[in-house]
């Protein structure tokens, strides 16, 4: 799209929901007709300030959430609309929780818990590095426990 236009410029031809309605998808054409875009309008959930290991306070920041899912587990997904998936419903689970504040801890657990149901194998490799494995036993420990709570779900 031609840098000069900006949103107030267009007009909305279409709006649906997607990612299980936490966003709005519209589908926009500049007012003179030329160019048609794509805008995603996300619904903000009041999130708390997060603690960290440090103790210090900071305002929760999807996009470091995001990055740091990526990073670590980013390539076991085929799109950052996976991971953003993941983001979301993390967000969710912590917004669910409805506290003023959470640690830092809490939130990695809620990422977790997220992928425990999408990913063996993301879940474990955001263990492995949320957790801080140091050895083959912490791995073998992490894959005896997913194995156990999947047969219980079965």
């Amino acid at each position: 799209m031609n840098p000069k236009y900006k949103i107030g410029d267009s007009r909305v031809l279409e709006s649906r929901e997607a990612l299980d309605g936490t966003m709005i998808r519209r589908r926009r054409i500049t007012s003179d007709g030329k160019y048609r875009f794509t805008t995603y309008e996300r619904i903000e959930l009041p999130m708390p300030t997060v603690i960290k290991k440090s103790g210090d306070r900071k305002n929760f920041d999807r996009d470091k959430l995001f990055i740091s899912v990526k990073r670590s587990v980013g390539k076991f997904f085929n799109s950052d609309m996976e991971v953003e998936e993941v983001v979301d419903k993390t967000m969710g689970l912590i917004a669910e929780k409805g506290k003023d504040e959470i640690s830092s801890r809490e939130i990695g657990q809620a990422v977790l818990d997220v992928l425990a149901e999408i990913n063996d194998v993301a879940y474990v490799r955001y263990a492995s590095v949320f957790q801080e494995f140091k050895t083959l036993d912490d791995f073998e420990r992490i894959l005896k426990e997913q194995k156990e709570k999947k047969a219980k779900r079965k």
